[in-house]
């Protein structure tokens, strides 16, 4: 018999949580949904523009489409992968109708990479998550949304790809980019902070 019957569902890694739920375990879910509910309000928050109703309306949509596909998870998988997968879907459908936000995401693909460069902000914390915030609010939904899974889910740039269905490269493009957009217009921020010698 198998050691994995006798651990506690807390003592389970989101993979084993997920085999168990695909057999039918409600506790198991709960545990899932216990350690995803806040991520996933707090991703649907930020990208849909701070309304809270429909971050919570979006988070139970995505519990409801896991629990509905549960027999279809395939062991190894990433469980946290799946689930920002069909977060990002949903938002991506909300975004969709937005063809000039389609057509900026063209003209980014299609410039020249520049290397990478840390974002580095001399800002007490308190101002630069505010800073950052309208900046973020400003950006086009699609690169906000690719910005929320890097930095703020911590997914890697694989991950990121395999849920957008994109290229890592266009990832990593995309990515450059968003972080100059950000680094640009925080500019003035880092310009406040520095004294000259």
């Amino acid at each position: 018999m198998s050691i994995l019957l006798f651990k506690s569902n807390r003592q389970l890694s989101d993979e084993e949580l997920m085999q168990r739920v695909s057999r039918g375990s409600e506790s198991a879910f709960e545990e899932l949904y216990r350690r995803y509910v806040r991520r996933l309000q707090g991703f649907f928050f930020r990208q849909l523009g701070g309304d809270t109703d429909s971050a919570a309306d979006f988070t139970h949509d995505v519990f409801l489409r896991i629990y509905e596909a549960r027999d279809r998870y395939e062991t190894g998988n990433n469980v946290a992968t799946w689930f920002f997968s069909i977060a990002y879907n949903l938002c991506k459908n909300v975004y969709r109708h937005n063809e000039q936000v389609t057509n900026y995401l063209s003209s980014l693909d299609d410039a020249e990479p520049q290397t990478d460069e840390d974002i580095e902000v001399k800002l007490d914390r308190e101002c630069l998550e505010e800073a950052l915030w309208n900046v973020l609010q400003s950006l086009p939904p699609p690169l906000r949304l690719l910005f929320s899974l890097r930095y703020e889910e911590e997914l890697t740039v694989p991950q990121i790809a395999q849920i957008e269905g994109i290229p890592e490269g266009t990832v990593k493009s995309r990515l450059h980019k968003t972080v100059s957009i950000i680094r640009k217009k925080l500019q003035h921020y880092d310009e406040q902070t520095t004294t000259p010698n």
